[in-house]
């Protein structure tokens, strides 16, 4: 789970699914406050922020996270995904910083898109080991952990049937994952760390490697039914507690 706990704000694609009218993004940042919650502790742990901007034909994206002070005592944590995507959110590349405690990774994933097909080359940097590099395909699209974030925002909910589910590839670094996403229906009233209510699409994301196995614990996502699409909720399971992401504007 640990590599999902900031990442669970890059949801999924839902391929080949009716399109809304398109999402254009020109400039736009979106701030999360992450809150750890177990039994009646409620601890606000972290801070994360999503941004986007428009570059040539298609955009750059970026999400950070980083703990607060409290929490940085106890396991600090300062991520970063970046990827640049064409103009239908497909990726071109994508880069993943992880520093979290004493250890420290970079991943850097070129993607290829050829016809329906997709082929990635990944090169793995890590700390005192050496260079990995290794090939990903798959004979669909694929996207990463942050730009399948974009192409999600860009589909229409509103003509899905509850309990619909739909699959993606997601190529995460070094593994080729399924992502399979339920939609779970309308929650009319959906309240916020502010109080404040919104109507929003209630998502159940899952991940499995190629090999079919769970690689994290099932994600709830809730998505803004405005023209905007925004994630306000994202929940991830932990061993002991659970993970709350708030849209925090």
């Amino acid at each position: 789970m640990r590599k999902h706990i900031f990442s669970i704000l890059a949801l999924a694609a839902l391929v080949m699914t009716p399109t809304a009218k398109a999402l254009t993004i020109t400039n736009e940042s979106l701030n999360y406050e992450i809150v750890y919650h177990w039994g009646i502790l409620w601890k606000h742990a972290g801070d994360a922020t999503l941004s986007a901007t428009k570059s040539g034909d298609g955009y750059t994206a970026q999400l950070t996270g980083m703990t607060r002070s409290w929490a940085d005592k106890i396991y600090p944590v300062r991520d970063t995904l970046k990827c640049t995507m064409g103009a239908n959110f497909r990726p071109d590349k994508y880069e993943k910083f992880t520093h979290e405690k004493d250890y420290f990774a970079h991943d850097v994933v070129d993607f290829n898109s050829s016809g329906t097909g997709t082929t990635a080359q990944c090169t793995r940097y890590r700390k005192n080991k050496p260079t990995a590099n290794l090939d990903l395909s798959h004979d669909g699209p694929a996207y990463d952990m942050l730009s399948v974030f974009y192409m999600m925002r860009n589909l229409d909910f509103s003509k899905m049937k509850s309990g619909k589910t739909y699959t993606s590839c997601v190529f995460s670094g070094k593994e080729k994952e399924t992502l399979t996403i339920k939609y779970v229906g309308m929650e009319p009233a959906l309240e916020l760390r502010d109080k404040s209510r919104h109507q929003a699409y209630h998502l159940k994301l899952t991940f499995t490697t190629d090999g079919g196995k769970k690689s994290s614990d099932d994600i709830d996502a809730y998505i803004s039914t405005d023209a905007k699409r925004i994630p306000l909720l994202v929940v991830g399971k932990l061993k002991i507690g659970e993970i709350k992401c708030y849209y925090a504007k």
